[in-house]
């Protein structure tokens, strides 16, 4: 057994990274840092539903080019079953050991194909669920069953997993999300892609998040913002995304009074360098698993005012790595923000810890570390 163990060990692992595209979000991300940082005792392969976004030039310049499974619309079409065939037989040619479906669509067809061919399948669980419906949640919750492991991005999704899906403890791992700290500090040195609004050295926050969803809740921080304003206080807000909400809160912050204080700047690739000009960051979300958001406002040396839902409490701890709130309360939110502005040393405090914690437990050495160990143990079916 110890001889097979260590021609495993010596041999490349044939691994497979599967999502449904790479366009631009927290699991996408994701997935390019962990081709980037695993190491070179494997033979990774990349598989997609869509060969488009933006970080496809970032999966190229690895060295990547895509096997494509389009569904081409509705999971119930029979595009979908030829799909789980094709894919079957490609695991099987390409000897796959271990494929890592990372999102929803993914696990569709990666865990009934990996059940065809005989190989391995991780599922990635990196939200609440709090976007499926009732039956697209029990799909899903049946094929996370048969997957050999599963793997959470936090602990409140690893508990809801274990306590309301029924997953044995043991067939899950809680792996944080990592960041790259060294390319995020080159990032925040290499300055600004284009100008920010001038605030005239009031206070800024930074909110950063797309408007494709109302879960992400911009409306509260806008009440919150106005509240603040109304107590007296200057404090202008950057809000980082874009979507098909962002007429109807552009026209909300019109109505309240804050067109000169709330600035919408669309999707940015400066992201490290817009937190490094602001004071404080905020997520505003009534669901989460682990943002990159909050952990990107940490890595800056911010204090973060985060809802109390998902991994956001792991990431930010009330009072020590920045200020948690209950959901759907602007108020509690302008509390928080003018506790932040009365004190600006314990915001420098709390941004100096929330800059310690990213350093020692968000790493991507670390995030990549336990992928590898983890991708080692089940492909030997431990």
């Amino acid at each position: 057994m110890r001889r097979e163990e260590a021609r495993m060990a010596e041999e490349p692992l044939r691994l497979v990274q599967f999502t449904k595209s790479f366009h631009i979000g927290g699991t996408e991300v994701q997935v390019v840092e962990l081709l980037r940082g695993l190491p070179s005792n494997y033979r990774v392969q990349v598989a997609v539903l869509q060969d488009a976004g933006p970080l496809m030039d970032s999966v190229s310049r690895l060295g990547f080019a895509p096997e494509v499974f389009p569904l081409n619309g509705s999971l119930a079409r029979p595009n979908s079953a030829r799909q789980v065939v094709r894919l079957a037989q490609w695991l099987r040619r390409e000897r796959v050991e271990v494929v890592h479906a990372h999102d929803f669509y993914s696990t569709m067809l990666v865990v009934p194909a990996a059940k065809l061919a005989g190989t391995k399948v991780i599922v990635g669980r990196l939200d609440l669920a709090h976007w499926h419906g009732k039956a697209r949640r029990a799909l899903l919750q049946g094929l996370t069953r048969l997957a050999d492991h599963v793997v959470a991005n936090a602990e409140a999704i690893r508990r809801m997993l274990v306590r309301e899906e029924g997953l044995p403890a043991e067939r899950v791992s809680v792996i944080p999300n990592g960041l790259d700290l060294a390319r995020f500090n080159m990032r925040m040195r290499e300055g600004l892609k284009a100008p920010l609004p001038d605030t005239r050295g009031a206070p800024v926050v930074v909110h950063v998040a797309n408007m494709n969803h109302p879960v992400k809740r911009q409306e509260d921080l806008l009440r919150a913002l106005a509240m603040v304003r109304l107590k007296g206080h200057v404090l202008h807000a950057f809000l980082v995304g874009d979507g098909p909400r962002r007429l109807e809160l552009e026209r909300m912050a019109g109505s309240l009074g804050l067109t000169d204080t709330v600035h919408f700047l669309g999707h940015r690739s400066d992201v490290p360098a817009i937190y490094a000009r602001a004071d404080f960051g905020v997520l505003c979300s009534t669901a989460e698993g682990m943002s990159n958001a909050v952990m990107e406002g940490m890595a800056a040396g911010l204090p973060m005012v985060v809802t109390s839902v998902g991994g956001n409490p792991e990431l930010v701890a009330d009072g020590e790595r920045g200020l948690v709130v209950p959901p759907l309360r602007p108020e509690a939110m302008c509390e928080a923000f003018r506790k932040l502005l009365a004190d600006r040393e314990l915001g420098r405090r709390m941004g100096t810890e929330a800059r310690a914690f990213v350093e020692r437990e968000l790493s991507l050495e670390r995030m990549v570390r336990r992928h590898d160990a983890l991708y080692r143990r089940v492909a030997r079916g431990g």
